[in-house]
């Protein structure tokens, strides 16, 4: 496998991370600001990055920021919020076409970074507040979006295990923050917020395509001038320890109960053992030849879905399952069995094989996309440890039976979460 590499360099308040390479037709930047999680400012946060996206002083209404991407040949234009452990993260994309391709030369890598830098640097604002009518506009929006959890219930009841899960440490908050606190944002709140929020944020940008280093490090000393900060870092508390699993049922009118349940792996991103993790997980519940699935699923008949997932720096396993409403007893049971297997060394060699295989293809399926490149290689910032890409593709394939038993033995279960319909649990 050709393996990407990425030059980074510190240009004043912000690190550049260029990506040069002929696998794209198009050109992405990809802007991320990441903070602390503060149940402060994670619902003003979140409204951030809608606000920006929707126009611009130079483009001061939605329509003509869209004609504009449009005259750029179709450029994008997408905003994100993720959680990354304790840390609430922006992101800003825009993806261009490279003009070494076109009959016509303009300078749209150029373009794209004037672009990007009016919309972080030149928001539709006067007299220091946002513009009322968009405000206005994207909290309504955000409503929906933190609305639409409790609408399905697949997204709710996994919501509602990290709530309980994690009480007391910020990583309990909703990444789109809370509903009741989008009616106290006000244009100068928010227009002073983003003002913080370029002074403290750590700021990256990532460049990928088939570009001229020496030219996008220009380009962006040029365009996206910010003060030399020390990015404020999450509180690294070590996870609240419950004297007893911790069991949550709660009822509501659904039609097919969802189980939900959390451990603790005691492992995060860059730990030497992470790999044996991501392998444990794979083996466990990550993938559809995996003992929850064939066992859970098939076998028993119990589950309609079932899998479990790594949020890999905040060293969390859940596993989610969508079960008849009188199922419990007999899900949490057979899930149990599953890790004690896994525990006790009960899987094969081929088990193994196969495992990495499809870890390896998803690595490399998510590497055919830029965006892609910048997620995986954004870990790094997020844990403060470099990775590199062949160092993951080596580090899954050294991972040994041994590793994966012992990665498994660190996993706690802490709590089960169970969302039930009415009277029938």
């Amino acid at each position: 496998m050709n393996v990407l590499e990425e030059t980074v360099k510190p240009i004043k308040g912000l690190k550049l991370h260029t990506i040069k390479t002929d696998k794209f037709k198009t050109n992405t930047l990809v802007w991320k600001m990441k903070a602390p999680l503060q149940k402060e400012t994670v619902t003003i946060r979140s409204l951030l990055p809608h606000v920006l996206e929707s126009n611009s002083e130079a483009f001061p209404t939605t329509a003509k920021l869209r004609a504009y991407l449009d005259e750029l040949y179709g450029a994008s234009l997408y905003v994100d919020l993720a959680k990354k452990g304790e840390y609430h993260i922006i992101s800003i994309s825009i993806d261009i076409a490279n003009e070494k391709f076109l009959s016509d030369q303009t300078p749209l890598l150029k373009k794209a970074f004037q672009l990007l830098s009016d919309i972080i640097l030149k928001p539709n604002v006067d007299n220091s507040a946002f513009d009322r009518a968009t405000v206005a506009k994207e909290k309504r929006t955000l409503k929906q979006r933190i609305q639409s959890v409790n609408d399905d219930k697949m997204r709710y009841a996994n919501y509602r295990l990290i709530q309980e899960m994690c009480k007391e440490e910020p990583y309990a908050l909703h990444v789109h923050g809370e509903s009741q606190a989008v009616d106290d944002i006000t244009e100068e709140t928010l227009y002073r917020y983003y003002q913080q929020a370029l002074a403290e944020d750590e700021l990256d940008l990532y460049v990928i395509g088939d570009i001229d280093i020496a030219e996008v490090e220009g380009y962006a000393s040029e365009l996206l001038p910010f003060a030399v900060r020390e990015p404020k870092k999450a509180e690294q508390r070590a996870a609240i320890r419950k004297a007893a699993v911790h069991q949550v049922k709660e009822e509501q009118d659904v039609k097919q109960g969802k189980l939900n349940i959390g451990y603790r792996t005691n492992l995060v991103y860059g730990d030497a053992e992470y790999f044996a993790l991501q392998v444990f997980n794979g083996i466990f519940g990550g993938f559809s030849h995996s003992k929850l699935f064939l066992n859970v699923r098939e076998k028993a008949s119990l589950a309609y879905y079932v899998a479990s997932r790594l949020e890999s720096h905040k060293g969390l396993m859940m596993v989610m399952s969508g079960i008849d409403n009188n199922s419990y007893d007999q899900a949490t049971s057979i899930i149990g069995e599953q890790l004690e297997a896994m525990k006790n060394g009960d899987f094969s060699e081929k088990e193994i094989e196969q495992t990495k295989a499809v870890i390896k293809n998803q690595l490399l399926e998510t590497m055919d996309t830029a965006r892609g490149v910048v997620e995986v290689l954004y870990h790094n910032i997020v844990a403060e440890k470099q990775v590199d890409l062949q160092e993951w593709l080596t580090g899954m394939d050294n991972v040994t039976k041994e590793e994966i038993v012992s990665a498994a033995k660190k996993t706690e279960l802490d709590t089960v979460y169970f969302l039930h319909g009415k009277g029938e649990e």
